[in-house]
């Protein structure tokens, strides 16, 4: 594979001033990768910088509480991956010298790391012949190949690892591993784009199986459209005479686990205030009246597109308040300032957003 034009064209056009490009340390561009899983380049790179003064090296992350962590993280989503990259800190934290791996299998072997992230790491990194494959190369080696499956299907996959592969091999390129992937990155980015691909200003044009047979619109084949489901939830802004507001913590095995947020509870056919004034006093031991709708809140959380209507309510009786909910997540009265601090889903942070601004 002659990759000189590409790297001609990457060295014109690449994105060389991202900053996980710009200083290479397997930490950071082991949070970078972690941070860029499902989320876009500019989402990202309004919390990388954040989350780096936060946690400068992976033994200030081991050190910290999970709650700083998801602190840090809120916004993002996926909040499982803040889990993860915290809980492979704590184990290169105990490393000597607290050095990141630089083999495929003990990097491959941390929590939240797989195949691709892997690969990007020591490929990034340390430069090592590793092949990868996201969200944009895969669309790009779809249409050098061809590939009339939809890319998620398990021989497409193998298929496109080995194209992978054929990039970066010694046998084929002795140019450097990072800089080769990094530019098939980018050249998927910027001009094999999903729709109107820049076939003309292609490096690898006359590679294209694809462009040859006028195939570039039709390919990657589409994947099956998710069905997605309606759900109606509910969340009550509850106060006492302190003006603090009652709290919850998703506990693992919940949605959001780690997080904290206000009393909510998806709502199954019944009236919204009436299940929600149930709910709390189930989970909370709290009796409460549910004084007014103060917002309703459109949202999607993986396959669901959520209703979330926004209660207002009223303390009647804390007399068999609880400290756990059922589930075992802690219940806990939060003032103003601390509510600045602790980590919320993002649906819970519009809420603690509303009560500041004494929306």
């Amino acid at each position: 594979m002659n990759v000189s034009p590409l790297l001609a064209w990457f060295a014109e056009n690449g994105r060389h001033d991202l900053p996980w490009r710009i200083d290479r340390t397997p930490y950071k561009v082991w949070v970078s990768e972690i941070m860029l899983q499902q989320t876009q380049v500019k989402t990202v790179l309004e919390y990388y910088s954040r989350f780096l003064s936060a946690f400068p090296n992976v033994q200030a992350l081991a050190e910290s509480e999970e709650e700083t962590v998801l602190r840090q993280w809120e916004g993002l989503g996926y909040y499982r991956r803040a889990r993860q990259l915290h809980a492979a800190a704590k184990i290169i934290a105990g490393r000597p010298g607290a050095e990141f791996p630089e083999t495929f299998a003990e990097v491959l072997a941390l929590p939240g790391i797989g195949r691709y992230t892997a690969g990007a790491i020591l490929s990034f990194a340390c430069d090592q012949r590793l092949p990868i494959l996201e969200a944009n190369t895969q669309r790009l080696y779809a249409r050098l190949i061809a590939l009339e499956l939809p890319v998620t299907a398990a021989d497409a996959q193998k298929r496109l690892w080995e194209t992978a592969e054929s990039f970066v091999s010694a046998e084929t390129s002795s140019e450097s591993p990072c800089a080769i992937n990094t530019a098939l990155m980018d050249l998927g980015n910027l001009v094999c784009t999903p729709q109107n691909p820049q076939c003309d200003v292609c490096p690898l044009r006359e590679s294209c199986e694809a462009f040859r047979r006028g195939l570039t619109e039709k390919i990657p084949v589409p994947a099956p459209k998710m069905a997605y489901e309606a759900r109606t939830e509910a969340a009550l802004l509850l106060e006492n005479a302190r003006s603090e507001v009652c709290l919850l913590r998703y506990v693992p095995g919940e949605w959001w686990a780690g997080l904290w947020d206000f009393p909510r509870t998806q709502i199954t056919g019944g009236a919204p205030r009436d299940e929600l004034q149930k709910f709390t006093r189930e989970t909370t031991g709290l009796e409460v009246e549910i004084t007014e709708e103060a917002a309703k809140i459109r949202h999607s959380v993986t396959k669901y597109r959520i209703l979330l209507h926004v209660f207002r309510g009223r303390l009647v009786s804390s007399a068999n308040a609880r400290k756990e909910t059922p589930s075992g997540g802690e219940i806990r009265w939060v003032g103003e300032k601390e509510l600045e601090t602790i980590p919320l889903c993002s649906t819970g942070r519009k809420i603690a957003e509303m009560k500041r601004k004494g929306e």
